[in-house]
C-alpha cells in the first residue's frame, strides 16, 4: 500500500499578486524536489506543470496538492527534511488558517491514482467522522494501530 494526501489551502491573496509571489515562483523547484525524493510515486498536475489549474468550490484562492508516496517516512523526509520545510515555515505569510480540516491522508493501493473526487470524499469523511481507516490526519499516518481502531458510525 502507498501513502494518499489532499492538503487544500485558501491563499491570502490571487496567485498573481506580489504577496504570494515567492510561494508561486518556487512552485516548479519545490515540485521538482518532490518528484526526486526517496518515496515519492505521483503527484497531482495541470498543464502548467503543478496543481495552481484546480481550484475548490470554484474558488480561484483556493488551491490544492494531492500526490501519492511510498511511505509515511518518506513524505515526512520530504516535508520537513528538504528545503520545503523552509517554505512550510513560511505558510502564514502566503494562506489563511483554515477553520476545519484542510489535510487528509489515506491507503492506495499500489499503482492507484487518486482523482479529486476521491480525495475530497476523503475530506469530508474525515471532517465528519474523525480520524478512521478510511481518512485519518498526520498523528494517525504515524500511529497505525490508533486509526485501525477507529470507527465512523
Amino acid at each position: 500500500m502507498h501513502l494518499a494526501e489532499l492538503n487544500i489551502a485558501r491563499l491570502t491573496h490571487p496567485l498573481n499578486h506580489p504577496v504570494i509571489a515567492e510561494f508561486k515562483d518556487s512552485l516548479d523547484r519545490i515540485n521538482a524536489l518532490a518528484e526526486r525524493s526517496p518515496g515519492f510515486v505521483w503527484r497531482l498536475k495541470g498543464d502548467n506543470n503543478n496543481a495552481t489549474d484546480f481550484h475548490v468550490e470554484g474558488d480561484p484562492n483556493m488551491i490544492v496538492n494531492l500526490s501519492v508516496w511510498e511511505t509515511p517516512k518518506a513524505l515526512e523526509d520530504y516535508v520537513f527534511k528538504t528545503v520545503h520545510a523552509q517554505f512550510y515555515k513560511k505558510r502564514a505569510s502566503w494562506f489563511e488558517v483554515m477553520e476545519k480540516p484542510h489535510m487528509v491522508f489515506w491507503w492506495v493501493e499500489e499503482g492507484h491514482r487518486p482523482d479529486l473526487s476521491e480525495a475530497f470524499a476523503r475530506l469530508e469523511h474525515y471532517t465528519a467522522c474523525g480520524p478512521t481507516e478510511q481518512a485519518f490526519g498526520w498523528a494517525e499516518v504515524i500511529d497505525v494501530e490508533r486509526w485501525k481502531r477507529q470507527r465512523c458510525a
